[in-house]
This record gives structure tokens, C-alpha cells and sequence, in this order.
């Protein structure tokens, strides 16, 4: 719970506009406490049974993320990827690398689906 009061006070000296972060899921009801206390809009996402992601921080950006929808963060497009990315303060050059390389991927990825959708559904399953 230090690092999320750290994190509070990060966001509140402005050094940060949107905070992503991680803890136990048990922690959530203090996070919440914290967060409301100190009148900081927040977002929780489950990452799995035992942890959960706050993003929290400037009202626009956490409505940006909520926006995104209710998904895992490695389910993201390479555009909201890289929006989050800017966000979050990472290095913009090395998000436009990233955006640019999971972009990649992520075309390719579709070409390959749109080129197996001619097969019949369960198709490329193996057998035997």
C-alpha cells in the first residue's frame, strides 16, 4: 500500500496524469477508500481471482481506458495500446516503435484469419 500512496501523491503533485497500478485483490477496498478520500476518479479491472489493475488519475484518461472496454490489457489493439502507453508518461519514441511493431503482428494476425475463413469451422483442428 506504500507504493499506491506514492502513486496518489505522484498524481496529485501532477507528475502524473493516469497511474496503472497493481495489487492484491484482497487491498481493494482500502485502494478504493484512498482513492475516494483523496476525490481521484479510478477505474478497477480484474487481472485474475488473486489480482486487480486500478488505472486512476485525470477523469479524461481514465474515461479514455474505460472506453476501451472490459478486456485483459494483452487483448488491446496496437492503437489503444499505444494511447495508454502515452498515458501512462512511457517514452513516446519507444511507444511508436512498439505501436508500430504490435501493428504488425496485428495484420498479420487478421490476414491470416481472413485467409482461413474460406475453411469449415473446426477445419485446422488436429485429429488422431
Amino acid at each position: 500500500m506504500k507504493v499506491l500512496a506514492h502513486h496518489i501523491y505522484e498524481y496529485k503533485k501532477g507528475l502524473r496524469s493516469l497511474v496503472l497500478h497493481t495489487l492484491d485483490a484482497s487491498y481493494e477496498a482500502e485502494a478504493v477508500r484512498r482513492l475516494e478520500r483523496n476525490n481521484i476518479s479510478y477505474l478497477i479491472r480484474r487481472v485474475n481471482k488473486r489480482k486487480i489493475n486500478i488505472f486512476f488519475g485525470n477523469k479524461a484518461c481514465v474515461h479514455v481506458v474505460t472506453s476501451f472496454g472490459d478486456k485483459p490489457l494483452n487483448a488491446f489493439t496496437p492503437e489503444e495500446d499505444f494511447i495508454l502507453g502515452i498515458m501512462l508518461g512511457y517514452n513516446r519514441t519507444e511507444q511508436c516503435k512498439r505501436y508500430l511493431a504490435r501493428k504488425e503482428i496485428f495484420e498479420i494476425e487478421a490476414e491470416t484469419a481472413r485467409d482461413l475463413s474460406f475453411l469449415p469451422s473446426g477445419s485446422l483442428e488436429k485429429t488422431g
